[in-house]
């Protein structure tokens, strides 16, 4: 057996624009459910949603299934998050809250191998490996994992052009909720000041050749953003998509 090329990372760097899903349910069931949909990619979240490493297992399973590519939020900026969501086998990592390209770099260094980072050697007894089967896998995991990294505060803006130039950094993700209240605007992604901000993270990302991203809950906005330069561009959330179906069948039936 082989390293799994990671699909979604080439169609990234090949410009191309992917559309995914939040997920937060921490269930399976819900993963599959999306993973089936059509998305281009689906993102378990560990950083709102009741994920553990637990209960991340049967979701990137039930997506596996599906053919559907698989990204893990971590909780968190800490190495021994990464590593853990890369042996379960996940080959894409969003990591939150990266305000400099000195916390870029330790995430960068955290997701492959030595001499490129300090991951540590236990995939082989992991699902990464498919426990052991994949022999290669220490040799070519680093030119198939991919790192994108969030950048939603006031001082990610002064610091973008270093964060989206750290080497091993794949992409930038701008976080509209967090940013717009970093800025004093929460609340209010859609603010003048906040707009602002964005599109200049997204144009400084792009100019360094790395991988944009964003989410929009404004289906209106997708093609927008995506003439600005995001390819990689989140369009919901299963229990956001869930919720405003249940009540919306509620709402008929009983008018």
């Amino acid at each position: 057996m082989q390293t799994p090329v990671n699909t979604l990372k080439n169609a990234l760097n090949a410009g191309q624009v992917q559309h995914g899903i939040w997920l937060t349910s921490g269930t399976g069931v819900l993963a599959e459910l999306a993973g089936n949909a059509g998305f281009d990619w689906c993102l378990i979240d560990g950083e709102h949603g009741p994920n553990t490493v637990s209960e991340m297992l049967p979701q990137l399973q039930a997506l596996a299934i599906s053919g559907t590519p698989a990204v893990v939020r971590v909780a968190n900026a800490e190495a021994w998050m990464i590593k853990q969501a890369l042996d379960l086998g996940c080959q894409t990592v969003l990591v939150p809250m990266v305000d400099d390209a000195q916390t870029a770099q330790k995430m960068a260094r955290a997701m492959r191998y030595p001499p490129h980072g300090n991951r540590g050697m236990g995939a082989a007894l992991a699902r990464a490996t498919s426990f052991g089967a994949v022999t290669d896998y220490p040799h070519t995991a680093n030119d198939q994992v991919c790192l994108l990294v969030q950048a939603e505060s006031a001082q990610a803006i002064d610091n973008i052009d270093s964060i989206a130039a750290t080497q091993g950094v794949d992409g930038v993700f701008i976080g509209p909720a967090d940013l717009s209240a970093d800025m004093g605007y929460p609340g209010q992604p859609d603010h003048p000041k906040v707009e602002e901000a964005i599109d200049h993270m997204i144009a400084r990302t792009v100019a360094a050749g790395k991988i944009a991203g964003i989410i929009t809950f404004d289906e209106s906005r997708v093609n927008e953003y995506a003439e600005k330069g995001v390819t990689f561009l989140g369009v919901g959330c299963d229990m956001f998509a869930l919720n405003t179906a249940m009540r919306g069948l509620a709402a008929r039936i009983k008018t």
